[in-house]
C-alpha cells in the first residue's frame, strides 16, 4: 500500500493545479513553517493551489522540526478556523505528520493523543496532500505520524491505513535548497527505513505476532524490491548530494529512494533503530534521522548472527563489497557495516550517542521504554531483551 496517487519528478508541484482540478475540492490548508515560507516554497504551492478553479487557500506555519502534542494542537486550532476539505503537508516529515495528525482531528474530534498506538482512527479522514521538501522520511506514502510527548519523553506513532495521504507530489527541485546537514539527515533516513525493511521478520512469521505488532506485514518480496533500489540509489548519491548539492541527479536519487524506503518500510516494517531513536529523539533533540543514523551500525551489528546474508547482499546493492568468491558472507557483512560507519562519519553523522549530550545513567531508562514498543521490537530479526538493548546502547554510547 502506498499514498492513493503519486506524482514523481522535477516540476511536479506545477502540476497540482491539472491533478487537482475537478476533484472538488474547494478549501486547501497549507500546513508548512516560516523556513519555508522564506524560501519561496510556500508561495510556489500557493499559486498551484489558487489557480485551482473556486479553491480558496489558507496558509498556517506551524509546522517544524520534531514536532510535539502541543504543536500539532496548534495545527488543529487553526484547521478548525479554516474548516478545509483538504490539507496540505508541505515539508519535511515532521510537516507532513502534522497534517496526518491533523486531518485526523479534524475528521473525528478528540486530541492527538486518542489516535496513538495502531489501528485506532475509526475511518476516512479529511484528504491528505503531502509535498516533501526533504528526501528521507517517506512520510508522502506511509500510513504513520509521529509527534514527541514531552511529558512523557518518548515520541509516539499513530498508525493506520486512512493516514496514507491522498496524493503525494515528489519534486525533486523542492529539495535542492535544504542544507548540507538537513540532507544528511534526511538521507541516512532513508537507508535506516530501507534497511530495516530488508532485514525485517520475515511476514510468513507474522501470523503470531501479537495484534500491535501487524501494522505492518513482516519483510516480503515486493517490500524487499523496492528496499533494494532504494538501497541502491543511496549507496549512488547520499555521499556525493551531501558532498556537492547542486549535483541535481543526485537530488532526484535522493528523492526517489526516500520515496522507494517509505513504501518498504510502511509496509514490512520497522524495528530496533526506531525503537531506540523514539526514547533518545524525545530527551536529547536530536534530528529523527540523525538518531537513526548513529544507532544503525550498532543495532546491524545485534543482527548480524540472524541476517548475515542479507546484510551482505545490502553491501553489495550499496556497491561496497564485490561477490568475489573467497568471500565469505559474514566477511561481506563485516564490510558493509564498516563501510556505514565510514558514510556516516563522511556525511557529519554523530558516532557516539554521547556527542548528542546523552549521559550513561539514562541508558537503562531507554531500553525500558524501547523495549515496551511491542510492534518494533517483534519486527526485529533477533529477538532482544531489555539486557540486549541496554549492551547496544552501551556500545552505541
Amino acid at each position: 500500500m502506498t499514498a492513493g496517487r503519486l506524482c514523481f519528478g522535477r516540476g511536479a508541484v506545477e502540476q497540482i493545479t491539472d491533478l487537482l482540478s475537478g476533484m472538488g475540492f474547494h478549501k486547501a490548508f497549507v500546513l508548512a513553517d516560516q523556513t519555508l515560507e522564506h524560501i519561496g516554497h510556500v508561495r510556489r504551492v500557493r499559486n498551484a493551489l489558487t489557480a485551482v478553479e473556486g479553491m480558496e487557500v489558507a496558509v498556517c506555519l506551524h509546522g517544524g522540526a520534531e514536532p510535539s502534542i502541543d504543536d500539532a494542537l496548534k495545527c488543529v486550532q487553526a484547521a478548525q478556523q479554516a474548516e478545509p476539505d483538504l490539507i496540505v503537508g508541505l515539508g519535511g516529515g515532521s510537516n507532513i505528520d502534522l497534517a496526518k495528525v491533523t486531518a485526523t482531528v479534524i475528521a473525528h474530534g478528540g486530541s492527538p493523543k486518542d489516535y496513538f498506538g495502531f489501528n485506532r482512527i475509526p475511518g476516512p479522514i479529511i484528504s491528505v496532500m503531502a509535498v516533501p521538501t526533504t528526501a528521507g522520511t517517506g512520510s508522502e506514502v506511509s500510513h504513520s505520524a509521529v509527534l514527541t510527548d514531552g511529558q512523557a519523553d518518548v515520541k509516539v506513532s499513530t498508525l493506520s491505513r486512512f493516514l496514507r495521504p491522498s496524493l503525494a507530489i515528489v519534486d525533486p527541485s523542492l529539495t535542492d535548497t535544504c542544507p548540507r546537514q538537513v540532507t544528511a539527515d534526511s538521507g541516512i533516513d532513508a537507508l535506516v527505513h530501507a534497511v530495516e525493511a530488508f532485514t525485517a521478520r520475515r511476514f510468513t512469521e507474522m501470523q503470531a505476532a501479537p495484534a500491535e505488532a501487524r501494522a505492518y506485514e513482516g519483510a516480503h518480496p515486493l517490500g524487499k524490491l523496492l528496499a533494494s533500489e532504494a538501497i541502491r540509489l543511496v549507496g549512488r548519491s547520499l555521499q556525493r548530494v551531501v558532498s556537492q548539492p547542486d549535483s541535481k541527479p543526485d537530488r532526484d536519487n535522493m528523492a526517489l529512494a526516500a520515496t522507494y524506503a517509505g513504501m518498504a518500510f510502511s509496509n514490512c516494517g520497522v524495528a530496533l533503530v526506531h525503537g531506540l531513536e523514539y526514547p533518545i529523539g524525545a530527551m536529547v533533540h536530536c534530528s529523527h534521522g540523525a538518531g537513526n543514523g548513529t544507532l544503525l551500525p550498532y543495532v546491524m551489528r545485534f543482527n548480524l548472527p540472524e541476517r548475515t546474508a542479507e546484510i551482505a547482499e545490502i553491501g553489495r546493492m550499496l556497491g561496497c563489497v564485490d561477490a568475489e568468491a573467497d568471500a565469505t558472507d559474514l566477511r561481506q557483512a563485516e564490510r558493509t557495516i564498516d563501510w556505514i560507519v565510514d558514510l556516516r562519519r563522511q556525511i557529519g553523522i554523530p558516532d557516539r550517542l554521547r556527542e548528542y549530550g546523552l549521559t550513561v545513567d539514562a541508558l537503562p531508562s531507554i531500553a525500558s521504554r524501547t523495549s515496551e514498543i511491542e510492534r518494533l521490537m517483534t519486527l526485529n530479526p533477533r529477538q532482544a531483551d531489555v539486557d540486549d538493548l541496554l549492551q547496544i546502547l552501551r556500545d552505541a554510547w
